[in-house]
């Protein structure tokens, strides 16, 4: 009969952790929320030795004195959820850091093992660990593991299934805090466990501890016990008589007990076999972060990224193409020609949700891309480029990196702003993550740089979009911090991860877990978008013509190029008259002065504030472009004013990918920051002032460019 355990992983960010994740779960994973929460919750699953193990990837924490969400929650898994074994990854280059967090885990008393991650690197930097003895100085299981080459992933386990069978490992020695503050966690102590319900779900003495550190998530459910006032009452006492002995205060004691403790483990069990060198980061950070070429070098690998990512993805986005032309050719030769069954297949759905499916190709290899960077270090370096930008304009690095993760969606950048704990800062990186050009704008542009600009500018064209979103964030942050949420940022260190070798397997595990994203909104929002622009551009069904086409094309049945040029006029027509047509003439006025007046790229706009993959769907639909060898790039090539001149042109496409690019975030955003901020006031703010903009920006570029003799 199998066993089933919970494996809690946890550890600081850039210990290696997800790496070590991937490697014991490889695609039996699922992604969720914790319940009540944004943070992201992930699990695993395998199956070793008759063991059915759950793997659980908690977000990644310098400690268990909970300050942000992602540490409350790693946190109260481990306090509330008491996984059978906890795994600390720790990074072996950096220990006496690393293990604070282990030791906070000692004092709860889980049974733990500590991963000595990146036990190659240390090697290198001239650090010789005794993991033996290590192991007994910690009363804790230390294992040697290298996650990017999957050793010691087999020894973990074996490690975690011995640990789970004999409970009494966790009864180790607890840390001591030499004899004034262990007296009063003893009499701290003594008032928590005669609360007996407190006294059971929590280890008395890491109450006792956390208390006089002044922990306010602890002191809340403390407060609720039966015992609570009795037990704040003494702390109050022992953190007075604490202070008067230490002449200063015991939260801040505390922890020097802790990492002398550390660092005394760590003078036994650790040697320097050699005077530590400059390690390989350090000599390649001389250049990447040189304050005159870091910038240049960052920007200049992003644009590399851009033109490669698209160069690779044209063909497959032709196959792609074809295949859907192909498809709808197919379907509409078996329905009823010019029903409505017929129409609701090639055209709402190969025109719309085929049309957005194309370009899963450059989204995919747009997040391996990033996967990559990610991996290897280099994402992180790319805050610390900007910290000194973001200095001036009231932030710091920290709201990059929310800044950086909206270039894959919106969503988790907003909900990334939770790590800053300046609530200035974050309010106003979470008002200008919408510029950050979200995957779900890159078919817009895809469509657009592919039909108007030749492969050799296409790269510079879509990398110009995704900087002018950058530097339009920059700028309305700086407006931001200046009138509306005066005062200085609060200092920030930034920690810069070694770097390392991205290994396959985690990127394309990375991009999977992004991409998939992508296809189920074109399962269900992008579908249900299609489908609903398709009932507007088709309803109402009977409409009164202008002229008897039916009886028109009778008359010239033998002349083709005249039947197909009624056809298309009588389908011109009836759209014009349908409630998509209508709504779109009602608003088309506003984007006149922008080159796109036309009442297509109206209703495209309006129907991505559902999402903004969607404009491309609609395009789609609008012009139906499901059955045939037309592509929507060759529709829109070819459409044309009724006085002969074309409707898109590269600057006009230029304008409107710079309107799609700045205006009213999708739904779901405006969703996450009326949640993250608790109000109705800064979601519709950022509806208005965002669209505002993308209006000012593109007439800009159109009027600019007219008067340039661009147009």
């Amino acid at each position: 009969m199998s066993k089933r355990i919970t494996i809690a992983l946890m550890g600081n960010p850039n210990s290696g952790k997800t790496t070590i994740f991937n490697n014991l779960t490889g695609a039996r994973q699922h992604v969720g929320n914790y319940p009540g929460v944004t943070v992201e919750k992930k699990e695993g699953y395998l199956r070793y030795k008759k063991h059915e193990i759950t793997v659980v990837d908690l977000p990644g924490t310098y400690s268990l004195t909970a300050q942000s969400e992602d540490e409350i929650v790693a946190r109260n898994f481990i306090v509330e959820e008491k996984p059978d074994v906890v795994i600390d990854i720790v990074d072996a280059s950096n220990l006496e850091r690393n293990l604070y967090l282990a030791v906070q885990l000692m004092e709860l008393g889980v049974n733990l093992i500590i991963a000595l991650n990146m036990s190659d690197l240390a090697k290198k930097m001239g650090l010789r660990i005794d993991e033996k003895k290590l192991s007994e100085l910690l009363a804790v299981p230390c294992i040697p593991t290298v996650a990017t080459r999957k050793q010691g992933m087999e020894e973990l386990l074996e490690k975690a299934l011995a640990l789970n069978e004999r409970k009494a490992l966790s009864r180790r020695e607890p840390i001591r805090y030499g004899k004034e503050i262990e007296e009063e966690i003893r009499k701290i102590e003594e008032i928590v466990r005669r609360d007996g319900e407190l006294g059971e779900k929590y280890a008395p003495r890491w109450i006792a501890v956390k208390l006089l550190e002044n922990d306010e998530e602890v002191r809340e459910k403390v407060k609720a016990s039966a015992f609570g006032q009795e037990i704040l009452s003494q702390v109050e006492k022992s953190s007075a008589h604490l202070e008067s002995v230490f002449g200063e205060e015991v939260e801040a004691v505390i922890p020097d007990r802790r990492y002398g403790f550390i660092s005394g483990a760590c003078s036994q069990a650790v040697k320097k076999s050699y005077e530590v060198r400059h390690t390989i980061s350090d000599r390649i950070d001389r250049v990447f972060l040189n304050r005159i070429l870091g910038l240049p070098i960052f920007l200049g690998l992003m644009w590399l990224m851009f033109k490669l990512v698209f160069k690779l993805s044209e063909p497959m986005m032709g196959w792609i193409e074809g295949f859907m032309g192909w498809l709808g050719n197919f379907l509409g030769n078996l329905l009823p020609e010019e029903s409505l069954i017929h129409s609701l297949v090639v055209d709402g759905i190969i025109g719309g949700v085929g049309s957005v499916l194309v370009f899963v190709p450059i989204i995919f290899l747009l997040f391996l891309a990033i996967a990559i960077l990610e991996d290897s270090g280099y994402l992180a370096r790319g805050a610390f480029i900007m910290d000194r930008l973001m200095h001036k304009i009231g932030l710091h690095g920290r709201s990059f990196i929310p800044m950086m993760l909206g270039f894959g969606c919106n969503l988790p950048g907003i909900m990334a702003t939770r790590v800053i704990e300046d609530k200035k800062a974050r309010l106003v990186t979470i008002l200008v993550n919408p510029f950050m050009s979200c995957g779900a704008r890159l078919p817009v542009y895809t469509l657009f740089v592919g039909a108007f600009f030749s492969e050799r500018h296409a790269g510079n064209v879509l990398f110009s979009l995704y900087l002018l979103g950058i530097l339009v964030a920059i700028v309305m942050a700086k407006l931001f911090r200046k009138y509306l949420f005066k005062g200085a940022p609060m200092p920030f260190v930034m920690e810069l991860p070694p770097y390392r070798m991205p290994t396959l397997k985690g990127a394309l595990l990375h991009m999977w877990e992004r991409g998939v994203v992508y296809l189920k909104k074109a399962g269900t929002v992008i579908f249900a978008g299609c489908i609903l622009i398709w009932a507007l551009s088709n309803f109402p069904y009977n409409i009164q013509y202008s002229r008897n086409y039916q009886a028109l094309i009778e008359k010239v049945r033998d002349k083709e190029e005249l039947v197909i040029k009624l056809k298309n006029e009588q389908a011109e027509e009836k759209l014009e008259k349908s409630f998509a047509g209508r709504i779109g003439k009602s608003i088309s006025p506003l984007f006149k002065p922008l080159g796109f007046g036309d009442w297509k790229p109206a209703v495209a706009l309006m129907a991505g504030f559902i999402a903004k993959e969607i404009v491309v769907g609609t395009l789609g639909t609008l012009h139906a472009v499901g059955e045939g060898e037309e592509s929507l790039r060759g529709a829109l090539r070819k459409e044309k004013w009724p006085d002969g001149r074309k409707v898109w042109t590269p600057l006009v496409a230029y304008a409107f990918m710079v309107f799609v690019l700045l205006y009213i975030p999708c739904v779901a955003t405006i969703g996450v920051i009326y949640r993250e901020t608790n109000s109705f006031r800064w979601p519709l703010f950022a509806a208005f002032y965002t669209t505002g903009i993308a209006w000012i920006l593109s007439f800009m570029v159109f009027q600019g460019g007219k008067i340039l003799g661009l147009g």
